[in-house]
């Protein structure tokens, strides 16, 4: 993968051989590792030149804001070998772990939701400049639920200091919380609670309530659960946001979300994908109005509904 050090920093089409000595690896393996990732549009080839993808300039350079690799990193440690017994898992239906626990959560997502930040981050920034949440002078309150890196809320507390935030996740995780709400200048602009989304106190009259990434982990019945919940901790004319892997309503593709579906079998108790269709009947039954996708950089599009 390209690095700071990478013969592709620059952009400029390389030879295998050039590549094998600038990464100190044999011109053999370079040469078979060079044209299976052109067989995988991470390269294109010219001659015997090689040279990155727009793609893979975008995501696979270390100096770039959208590098990919920390969350690479984390597949290969984490998710390949969990997903090594997948035949298990088909037959039983059952986990082979569940990150769904406090236990696992608090050792699997730290460095899980810090490598998914940068990923993330521009999906977020798209969501506060649709909210325009804390613009002017007026006071606002956020929930950020299973808060992470607080990925979700940095944006919206950057853009004013009259926003308020609550972050709630287990108390495992809120130690990368609050060090991405320090290194981003709005720490005390934040509320750290730690509990079970089940049954900490959510608070009342928030103006926004963040969902980034945690409905496919709980599965129907707690997503429903946590909906309601996060109803009523809203004001009337509240917005909801939602950022989740949602497949086409046949489920039939997109490959990432159907993908995502047997992560969430190898990994979790109840954990699956939803389409928008699900989630749309889950938000009007617990109190809201106006479901509606908002388009960002991520791989499918917020959704969106409003507090009756």
């Amino acid at each position: 993968m390209p690095s700071q050090r990478s013969p592709w920093r620059r952009g400029l089409p390389r030879t295998a051989d050039e590549v094998a000595k600038a990464t100190k690896c044999a011109p053999r393996g370079m040469r078979a590792l060079l044209g299976a990732l052109v067989g995988m549009e991470l390269l294109t080839r010219e001659g015997d030149r090689f040279a990155l993808t727009p793609e893979s300039a975008a995501f696979l350079v270390h100096s770039k804001p959208t590098f990919f690799g920390a969350l690479a990193e984390r597949m290969r440690e984490q998710y390949i070998p969990a997903w090594l017994p997948l035949e298990d898992a088909v037959r039983t239906g059952e986990p082979r772990r569940r990150v769904d626990t406090e236990g696992e959560a608090s050792e699997f997502f730290p460095a899980l939701v810090a490598a998914l930040f940068r990923m993330n981050f521009p999906a977020a920034r798209a969501l506060s400049e649709a909210l325009k949440v804390g613009d002017g002078n007026a006071a606002a309150s956020v929930l950020d639920l299973a808060a992470g890196s607080c990925v979700w809320s940095l944006p919206i507390a950057q853009r004013s200091k009259h926003v308020r935030v609550t972050a709630i996740d287990w108390p495992g995780v809120l130690a990368t919380a609050r060090r991405h709400a320090e290194q981003h200048g709005v720490a005390a602009q934040y509320a750290f609670v730690g509990g079970d989304l089940a049954t900490v106190d959510l608070g009342k009259g928030h103006d926004v309530a963040l969902l980034g990434h945690i409905l496919h982990s709980l599965g129907e019945a707690k997503s429903r659960d946590l909906l309601k919940r996060a109803a009523a901790a809203l004001r009337p004319g509240g917005t909801i946001a939602i950022a989740e892997f949602v497949p086409n309503d046949e489920r039939t593709g997109p490959l990432v979300p159907m993908l995502f579906g047997l992560n969430m079998l190898m990994n979790t108790e109840d954990g699956d994908v939803f389409t928008l269709a699900q989630m749309r009947g889950w938000l009007e039954d617990a109190g809201f109005r106006d479901v509606r996708t908002l388009a960002a950089p991520a791989p499918s599009p917020l959704i969106l509904a409003t507090r009756k």
